[in-house]
């Protein structure tokens, strides 16, 4: 194979890369390269590999810039949410396992008690159909007499276990 140059090669290049091919170039440029091979290949060549760089560049069509940008977004802060969630899950685990533990250790101690908690419910139920008003002094475990003090204990203790667990779940989700 031999290799042709041109005395016109450069200007055929120059007009090539600046996009002046065939409409802005002179009149005998053109009639040179109908003329000469080399110069006809290699206009031909560089016309078919833009053609088949704008035809891939087409083909692959990138996202814009804000899409990708958007979705990188959307990526990091899932992957902050699933970091958070961790903790949050085990301060959940945490405060169930201390909840039940906290009910059985409640039923345990009814439970040798004879659950006298219920007939306290019982009276109580039976007091407010007698009267027409409510009084929350039927709420408290001494009124009247009582000496069962299970609720005295079992409210509070619940109403901790809920203000404990509310703060728990604040402060985990504050260091976001």
């Amino acid at each position: 194979m031999m290799w042709r140059t041109c005395g016109m090669e450069a200007e055929v290049k120059r007009m090539l890369a600046l996009g002046h091919w065939p409409h802005s170039c002179s009149e005998d440029l053109r009639a040179h390269v109908a003329a000469c091979g080399a110069c006809g290949d290699f206009v031909t060549l560089t016309q078919a590999f833009r053609a088949a760089h704008v035809q891939s560049v087409a083909a692959a069509s990138p996202p814009p810039a804000g899409v990708l940008w958007w979705r990188a977004q959307l990526r990091r802060r899932d992957a902050a949410r699933q970091r958070i969630q961790r903790p949050l899950v085990g301060a959940q685990l945490f405060a169930l396992a201390v909840t039940l533990l906290f009910l059985a250790a409640t039923l345990m101690w009814e439970t040798m008690r004879g659950l006298s908690w219920t007939a306290e419910i019982a009276v109580w139920f039976a007091s407010a159909k007698q009267s027409s008003a409510f009084h929350l002094d039927a709420l408290w475990p001494f009124a009247g007499g009582q000496s069962n003090a299970t609720l005295m204990y079992l409210v509070p203790g619940a109403a901790m276990l809920l203000l404990l667990g509310g703060l728990a779940v604040y402060l985990a989700t504050e260091k976001q």
